[in-house]
This record gives C-alpha cells, sequence and structure tokens, in this order.
C-alpha cells in the first residue's frame, strides 16, 4: 500500500518581492505557491491598510487565484511601557484586515524591553498583554501566531513556551522560525522543537548563520532545517510552510529579497522539502 504523500501548502511574505500585490501574487505562483502572507501592500503595513485597500487587495489575490495563509501584523514589536489597550486596538484593526482577507492566522510578537530591564523583570506585563491578545483573536475567530524574533520576551525556546502554557489559550499557537532561534544563539531543532512542537502551528522559512546572524537561503546556515523538516514531516504536520528569505535587507517591521532573490530561496527550500518527502503545493 502507498503511503499518502506529506503536502504542505506553500506560502510566502509577497512584500519581500515587490510593493505591488499583482507583482507578489505572479511572482509567487511561478514559485509553485498557492497562498500569499501579507504583510504590507503597496508600500502600507496591515496595521495601517484602509477598508477600501483590503478589498482591492483581495480582488486583485482572487483574480491570480492564490488565498491568504496569514496576516503577518507587527503586533507586539514594541516596547512593553506601551499601555495594554495599544495593541489590543490596533489589533481589532488588523483582524478586520484579516476578515476582509478571509485568513485565520495574525502573526504576532512578545513585545520588546529596555536595555535596562531584563525579561524577567518584563514577564508579568508580557503575559498580561498576550493574555488579553488573545482573548480578544479568540472572541473573533482568529488565531495568533507568535513568532520568536530576537530581542522580545518570546526569543528562546523556554520562554516561547512560558508564554504558551502561561496564558493556555487555543487562538495563541506558535510561528516557527528557524533563523530567528540562530541569531539568539539557539540550535533550533536541537534545543527548541520537542519542546515546542505541541504549540507548532506555521512554519516560517529562513536559515541563518550562527557566527555572524546573516540569513541565507535554506540549508545554507545553521538554522537545523533538514532535521526540522524531517521531524515535521514525520509527525504529520499538514500547515503552511511560508518563505520569509530576508536575503536583500531587513528592518524593523520587516525584510526585502526581491524576485531573484525569493526564487533562490524557494528552490533551495523546495529541494530540502522534496529531500524529506513533502510535496509543496
Amino acid at each position: 500500500m502507498s503511503k499518502t504523500p506529506t503536502v504542505w501548502p506553500l506560502s510566502g511574505f509577497g512584500d519581500e518581492i515587490d510593493p505591488d500585490p499583482a507583482v507578489q501574487a505572479a511572482v509567487l505562483l511561478a514559485l509553485g505557491a498557492s497562498h500569499i502572507e501579507v504583510r504590507s501592500a503597496w508600500g502600507t503595513n496591515v496595521s495601517e491598510l484602509e477598508p477600501e485597500q483590503v478589498a482591492r487587495l483581495k480582488e486583485i489575490l482572487d483574480e491570480k487565484g492564490l488565498k491568504v495563509s496569514a496576516v503577518a501584523s507587527p503586533i507586539g514589536k514594541v516596547d512593553i511601557s506601551l499601555p495594554v489597550e495599544h495593541e489590543l486596538e490596533r489589533l481589532r484593526q488588523i483582524i478586520s484586515v484579516a476578515r476582509g482577507l478571509d485568513a485565520k492566522y495574525v502573526r504576532i510578537f512578545s513585545f520588546f524591553r529596555a536595555e535596562h530591564r531584563s525579561a524577567e523583570d518584563i514577564r508579568g506585563d508580557v503575559l498580561v498583554r498576550m493574555a488579553a491578545l488573545a482573548a480578544l483573536a479568540e472572541e473573533s475567530g482568529v488565531v495568533l501566531l507568535h513568532e520568536n524574533e530576537k530581542g522580545i520576551y518570546g526569543d528562546t525556546p523556554q520562554r516561547v513556551l512560558d508564554i504558551m502554557e502561561s496564558v493556555n489559550s487555543p487562538a495563541l499557537r506558535i510561528a516557527w522560525d528557524n533563523a530567528n532561534f540562530v541569531q539568539v544563539g539557539v540550535k533550533p531543532f536541537t534545543e527548541g522543537y520537542a519542546m515546542l512542537r505541541t504549540y507548532l502551528e506555521y512554519f516560517q522559512v529562513k536559515d541563518a548563520l550562527s557566527t555572524t546572524g546573516e540569513v541565507v537561503p535554506s540549508g545554507q546556515g545553521d538554522g537545523e532545517l533538514d532535521a526540522t523538516i524531517a521531524a515535521l514531516a514525520a509527525d504529520g504536520y499538514s500547515g503552511f510552510a511560508s518563505l520569509e528569505p530576508h536575503l536583500a535587507s531587513a528592518h524593523e517591521l520587516g525584510g526585502f529579497s526581491g524576485p531573484v532573490a525569493f526564487g533562490v530561496a524557494a528552490r533551495a527550500f523546495a529541494a530540502l522539502a522534496a529531500k524529506n518527502g513533502v510535496e509543496l503545493s
């Protein structure tokens, strides 16, 4: 009896290709993707898109036949000193964007801190905010995906687990990013995978060098992408794989690759996926 193939829907950060959603969609389709992750359109971040822009974006994606895997929001990429309501208000806006794009997932972060403050210092404030955000998401029918990003509270596997266990909400799950773990001195698969797999619901595809933190195509860095893909396939993971190459430049609210570098990243990941018996669709 033949084994059922492992198939992961392929997505990618459209704004790493070009500011124009039509160009984003064309390149993603050419690379075999069925979905797009929306962080900005026409140079405007999702937190600031007007309803008319959201409707136009949906039209463009519908015309191309692309669905939205997630809305990549900047929620939680702010200092912990801001009041709880600051990010709740922004999340309400982003949930309206997610609804307009028929997206279930919203990517978020777990707050920066001032240099003189330790992660332990801000833990209580982080958990209050993450619980409030998760409650709003649950009430609104979306799922928040916490991305492990360097410099935020949840940048190590232990602190990501702390957030998941403490908030304990079905509306808060993990967007796993190998490269970001490398950039904080973690061996992602060896030190984090078993600990966090229960909550892992979205796979952001990025690799990095441990010596410099530089982002490189999948399999060319120290992110243990090969082992991670093999384990996810063995575990029966069937969620999204979303390309976030960051190969040309990275800035606070995102990164840029351009169509050519994005293609390099996509082909590197496709080769690793195929090696591990994963089909991308």
